[in-house]
């Protein structure tokens, strides 16, 4: 009777440790947030921002430190992701860049579909904007001067395969006006140029000179969004001041390495829904003027093709060559 009870035991035993759950994921060092911008442009910005909020919510019990993996528009940052397949200390932040990279760039090897897609925040409205003190005081003016001098006017701006770059692409079209693209590595650089009267005109994201464009240093001469937005209310959209150019969208979110396990994603999933709820980050992007889109999941793997296709129309439409 004894044997027979230790062996029930025994077996009972090993039944319950089959049916208990793995152990939930936590990380056990310092977890990597690569952006693949350098300082001060508007996806490090908000890489930061994120990584700010989470650590004033505790929510995640390791530090976060921002990896700048700057090179390709993107490529560097996509490549070195892909490489750190099953990485669980490692996630990055995407824009629409990384869609638009494997379609027009030969060094693009990875796509954002070799990605494990964990969370889509924000969508970005963008605006075009010279200096204060610009002659330009709307669009109309600064395609009309660039007809004149053809691809005389400067734009500053990121990679050649960034938002900026497209959005100049379909307003040129638009317009039937030409101008000159400087890429640059940093926002910071970027807006320094507008400001220093080194570029004439800039396409940016609000929060990238938010503080220049509240103290009077920068002027939004159109939105280009369909709609006006709220940083800038009194500024005329592209479509109202009469040019028929595509909204090209943005958004940022994150994504892991190639193999990441479904219990590290869903982690993510968690701390992203938690920080999502806060007032701390509703705030922020209040503040900011982005627009909330909170997407994961099968909803976020829908946009992800969507989102492709769509950039793949205002490529082809801004007559950019498509490589696949």
């Amino acid at each position: 009777m004894k044997v027979s009870s230790a062996l029930s035991f025994g077996a009972a035993l090993a039944m319950a440790c089959l049916a208990a759950p793995a152990a939930a994921f936590t990380p056990t060092r310092s977890i990597d947030v690569v952006v693949h911008s350098g300082p001060g442009a508007g996806n490090d910005v908000f890489a930061r921002a994120v990584v700010g909020v989470l650590d004033q919510l505790k929510l995640v019990p390791q530090s976060m430190q921002v990896v700048n993996k700057t090179g390709g528009g993107g490529i560097v940052a996509m490549s070195y992701l892909g490489e750190k397949k099953g990485d669980d200390h490692l996630i990055g932040v995407f824009t629409g860049v990384w869609w638009v990279n494997p379609m027009i760039r030969k060094q693009a090897k990875i796509s954002i579909h070799d990605l494990t897609p964990i969370v889509r925040l924000i969508l970005e409205p963008s605006v075009m904007a010279v200096r204060a003190d610009s002659p330009y005081k709307n669009a109309k003016d600064f395609f009309e001067a660039a007809k004149k001098n053809p691809k005389k006017l400067k734009q500053s701006g990121g990679s050649i395969s960034g938002r900026d770059n497209t959005t100049r692409a379909v307003l040129q079209k638009a317009s039937g006006a030409e101008w000159q693209f400087i890429s640059m590595k940093s926002g910071g650089e970027r807006v320094a140029a507008l400001l220093g009267g080194h570029v004439d005109m800039m396409i940016m994201e609000p929060s990238e000179a938010l503080e220049q464009i509240r103290a009077g240093k920068v002027r939004v001469i159109a939105t280009l969004m369909k709609k006006r937005i709220p940083s800038v209310p009194d500024v005329s959209t592209i479509g109202e001041q009469g040019y028929n150019a595509p909204e090209v969208p943005q958004a940022r979110g994150f994504v892991g390495p190639p193999g990441m396990s479904a219990d590290v994603r869903r982690y993510w999933e968690g701390i992203f829904s938690k920080m999502h709820k806060s007032k701390e980050w509703q705030d922020f992007v209040k503040m900011n003027h982005y627009e909330d889109g909170f997407l994961m999941g099968a909803d976020f793997q829908k946009f992800s093709k969507e989102f492709e296709q769509t950039q793949r129309g205002i490529l082809k439409e801004a007559g950019i060559k498509l490589l696949r």
